[in-house]
């Protein structure tokens, strides 16, 4: 019988060129690009839902104070100039539009250097507006200030509800939501999330384990979060253990399962490894937890030749 000839190995195809070095263009520029936008989002949420509301506040609250600079009370102005003096102050006011209402020249003369090419308002409170803009709303002092703020008003909540009486209205607070069908489910959940990413770790991971879940012979990587619960392990007739398995890719998710201690792995990582693992969805292996790369030489039957392979490549059997 002539030899057997060995079954050929399968060679993974070689990327193409291009290819690969539009793949590692894109592995440099996502971590950065998906930042920004993650940055950019928050602070186009804050500007929309509370820098935007509280400009408008403070807009209505200067306003206000300054309703004495229209007038609607004074005498026909004059043709040529559109302007009148106020009988008892000697104030010249300046008249805006067909509405008979005037505007303090100092305001409207204001504007008007600062309007550039723009038209000027045709309302009198169009002309307070811009000035109250123009002299109290800069954007460049607006936003630092009103982020001061903000950060200001959420150090204060956080002493009150850190009090007694604050405790008590927040916990309240928490029950009256609770009793409305719909919103209590969306609250429950948002606040499970928020709990998690800006609370201060309740939950800490002692080490890091593998643990046959969700079914033997697969291996799962799960963070150890306590010693379980008694009557488990005394079902168990072990120690046992809380392990919490995070979702890939994104691991604020996941399940707390209760295994055997013996029948969990300690890994020898950390837990940023660990995350890391989770995240890339097993691309990215700690260090100390790669597979070396061996190359074997296997004898092919019937020549005195020797075929070079890795040890991912079954071994040939034996004639």
């Amino acid at each position: 019988m002539s030899p057997q000839t060995p079954p050929a190995t399968r060679s993974s195809r070689p990327t193409h060129p291009f290819r690969r070095a539009v793949l590692r263009g894109l592995a440099v520029v996502l971590p950065p690009l998906l930042t920004i936008v993650i940055f950019v989002w928050v602070g186009n949420t804050i500007a929309v839902y509370v820098l935007e509301p509280l400009e408008s506040a403070a807009e209505s609250a200067l306003m206000w104070a300054h309703k004495g600079e229209i007038r609607s009370d004074l005498p026909p102005a004059d043709l040529t100039m559109g302007r009148v003096a106020d009988p008892s102050t000697g104030a010249i006011y300046q008249q805006v539009g067909e509405d008979g209402q005037f505007v303090s020249l100092k305001v409207y003369e204001a504007v008007d250097r600062v309007r550039g090419t723009s038209a000027m308002p045709d309302t009198a409170r169009g002309v307070l507006e811009a000035y109250v803009e123009s002299k109290f709303l800069k954007r460049h002092i607006v936003v630092p200030v009103f982020l001061l703020l903000f950060v200001f008003l959420l150090y204060l909540l956080g002493k009150f509800l850190a009090a007694g009486a604050g405790r008590f209205f927040w916990v309240f607070f928490e029950r009256g939501i609770n009793h409305l069908p719909l919103v209590r489910n969306v609250y429950t959940s948002v606040k499970q999330v928020t709990d998690f990413m800006l609370s201060e770790r309740e939950i800490e991971y002692t080490r890091v384990v593998a643990v046959e879940y969700p079914r033997r012979g697969i291996w799962s990587i799960g963070f150890v979060t306590g010693d379980g619960m008694l009557d488990v392990r005394s079902a168990a007739n072990e120690p046992v253990l809380s392990v919490l398995v995070p979702t890939s890719p994104m691991p604020v998710t996941g399940y707390t399962i209760t295994v055997k201690k013996s029948e969990s792995i300690d890994l020898d990582i950390t837990i940023d490894q660990a995350f890391q693992f989770i995240v890339s969805c097993g691309v990215v292996v700690p260090p100390g937890q790669l597979v070396p790369r061996t190359t074997k030489r296997l004898r092919i039957d019937g020549g005195d030749g020797e075929a070079p392979t890795t040890d991912e490549s079954p071994a040939l059997p034996a004639p």
